[in-house]
């Protein structure tokens, strides 16, 4: 047979029972229920039951009336295999007859086997549906072949008598919560009831505890077997059936946990009363809890959420009328809940859960916690929307946390490797600097969820320090899918340059930034905007060079967009309103309005991004925002958020990153 088998000790005068697992086999030394001077024996078996001969010199057989006589050493065993679930206990037999020099036998041995069928089961192949014993479901791999089951973190809240995320809770409030969990089966075939001695458990590690609870209804109540401080759960044992249990992750992927998780069922046996059981049957499963997916501008929007403060009553009306344009939908955080802050994208940013049986949103939040940090909890959290949080000590904690700070490319392939759901992107310090960057919990839970390998880029250049203050991504209606836009104020100088030139170099410029009148030659001829300049352009094109390696981009790929910066202590913020923190809805892109030259009727900066940005299809919206946002060192992007839809990729199928 060539299977694994356990083996079991026959003692001569006692009578052999023993449980047999279909699948596995038992090994019988068969010298232990010998009389001292035998040295042959032969088998008979009930039909239910194969035999094989191990350790025995097959040559040296010899058949006496119509037996088959085995020579014995002290080495030889008899492996035993039930075929099929025994329909009540001890209906397998197997005798051993043993012979000495006669030819009929000295002594005999009985060994009664009652067969069970166990197999714990999962959706190892990822079609919505829990097969029977899979043979891969005790592993995990990645790709469109890939085997193993998904979790999702228990992240949302279903019930209204929650008051947190519904994992870890210990409790089953609504059936909808359910639906968030993965289906375990243990599926048993076998008699009604099982030998003295032996017991069914479900049990997990110590380490895996924190990260997945598992229930079981019970008495028409859902009550929670395994997780935290079960580490164990003696299931009863019923005969043939099956029991259904329900599994949720509590935990994303994150330093220290690779996002796998184990759980054993195993048949336990106790020989004496007093002795510890022990297994003789063991089955695994193992689980991927799903990894954080964050959005990328390019998927097409579902909601855009905005605040409401005293000062932005015109920006929302330009925001409500760019969103109809689109048809989407728009979310207003007013002053009750956001209590004077404004910056709607440093708060929190959008992503999913995705498992073969259930997808939702997800709702990543800031630890920067500024005036609106009940607002993600309290207006997002709910229903099959999730949320999840770092926490870092408040002294940690910079603007760099903030999540204009944190942007997603789309995909993209780069040293010929694939990112079918791109990759993220953080600011961080020039290498060789001790300046400010990404708290490290933050840092560490985007690279842990494995699927869009972080880049960190050099942000702190910038005051703010936010990557969105010198690039963004657009959709593009070609093979490329996008385009990066960057921040240049080199292409700011060339076209203030060729305009000076064409005699508007007396035009003004700025106007509703400056108390003083500024002149396109003015700016052109002064030392201090040209040098902090030629500064800004050398650290965006410390980040053009990365992100045109890390990204797979060619100078085709990317589209300039005029920009110019002041420095304020040594770091740089947006002279006028920068038109790459812009957000994106589809083919419609709300720009701020950069209060550039009117050349005749209209703004030459404003005519250059539209002709840059026509051959993609897209049409531009330039949104006044000076006072309510710009002055208040932030631009359009940093004022919105979006929720968009998730990738039609899923994640699993990826190659392994």
């Amino acid at each position: 047979m060539g299977e694994e088998y356990r083996t079991v000790r026959l003692e001569r005068g006692q009578r052999l029972e023993a449980v047999c697992v279909l699948g596995s086999g038992l090994g019988v030394h068969v010298i232990g229920g010998s009389p001292p001077e035998c040295k042959w024996f032969s088998l008979r078996s009930s039909p239910n039951i194969e035999t094989e001969v191990l350790y025995s010199d097959a040559s040296q057989q010899k058949v006496v009336k119509g037996e088959t006589l085995w020579p014995m050493s002290k080495r030889t065993l008899v492996v035993f295999r039930m075929t099929e679930p025994s329909a009540e206990t001890n209906d397998g037999k197997v005798t051993i007859s043993y012979y000495g020099k006669g030819d009929t036998p000295v002594d005999k041995a009985g060994i009664y086997l009652t067969g069970i069928e166990i197999s714990l089961d999962v959706d190892a192949d990822r079609d919505g549906e829990v097969e029977i014993n899979n043979p891969h479901k005790a592993s995990w791999s990645w790709g469109p072949d890939g085997q193993g089951a998904i979790l999702l973190v228990n992240c949302d809240k279903d019930s209204m008598f929650s008051r947190t995320v519904d994992g870890g809770d210990k409790y089953v409030l609504s059936k909808a919560d359910l639906l968030d969990m993965s289906k375990m089966v243990l599926r048993i075939k076998g008699p009604e009831k099982l030998p003295a001695g032996y017991n069914l458990m479900l049990y997990i590690s110590a380490t895996d505890a924190p990260n997945l609870g598992v229930f079981y209804l019970y008495e028409k109540a859902y009550i929670h077997v395994l997780g935290k401080d079960k580490l164990f759960y003696k299931a009863r044992y019923k005969g043939t059936g099956d029991m259904e249990f329900f599994v949720e992750g509590l935990r994303f992927p994150d330093e220290g946990f690779n996002g796998l998780v184990t759980i054993k069922a195993s048949l336990l046996e106790k020989q004496v009363e007093g002795i510890p059981e022990t297994p003789i049957f063991t089955d695994v499963v193992m689980f991927r809890i799903a990894p954080l997916i964050i959005t990328p501008n390019t998927l097409e929007p579902i909601e855009v959420y905005i605040c409401s403060v005293k000062d932005n009553f015109m920006f929302q009306k330009a925001m409500q009328s760019l969103v109809k344009d689109g048809n989407y939908q728009i979310k207003v955080c007013f002053e009750y809940v956001n209590r004077g802050d404004r910056w709607m994208q440093d708060e929190i940013e959008f992503g999913y859960i995705h498992a073969p049986h259930k997808s939702f949103p997800v709702v990543l939040d800031s630890p920067r916690d500024g005036a609106m940090k009940d607002f993600p909890v309290r207006e997002l959290l709910g229903p099959d929307f999730g949320y999840v949080t770092k926490h870092a000590a408040s002294s940690e904690v910079t603007s760099l946390d903030s999540f204009g700070n944190l942007e997603v490319s789309p995909p993209v392939t780069a040293g010929g490797k694939k990112y079918p759901l791109g990759r993220i992107l953080i600011g961080s310090s020039f290498p060789t600097s001790s300046g400010r960057r990404m708290t490290k919990v933050v840092r560490d839970f985007l690279y842990a969820q494995r699927v869009q390998p972080p880049i960190e880029l050099f942000t702190d250049w910038l005051l703010v320090g936010h990557v969105d203050e010198f690039m963004t991504f657009v959709p593009a209606p070609d093979q490329k899918g996008f385009r990066l836009l960057l921040a240049s104020p080199a292409t700011c100088f060339r076209i203030l340059q060729e305009k000076k030139q064409e005699g508007h170099g007396d035009v003004s410029i700025f106007q509703a930034l400056e108390t003083k009148r500024l002149t396109v030659a003015k700016v052109l001829s002064t030392e201090t905007i040209v040098h902090e300049n030629n500064y800004v352009q050398h650290c965006i094109d410390w980040n053009r060079d990365i992100l045109k390696k890390e990204l797979g981009l060619t100078e085709e790929d990317i589209i300039d967009i005029p920009a110019l910066f002041k420095l304020q202590q040594g770091q740089a913020v947006a002279f006028f309103p920068n038109m790459v923190n812009m957000v994106v809805l589809g083919k419609e892109l709300g720009i701020p309005k950069p209060c550039g030259p009117v050349i005749k009727t209209t703004c030459c900066l404003e005519d250059y991004v539209i002709e840059q940005l026509k051959p993609l299809e897209l049409r531009c919206t330039f949104i006044e925002e000076v006072t309510s946002y710009h002055k208040q060192l932030g631009e359009v992007h940093c004022g919105t958020n979006v929720r968009r839809k998730p990738f039609t990729i899923k994640w699993w199928e990826m190659e392994e990153p």
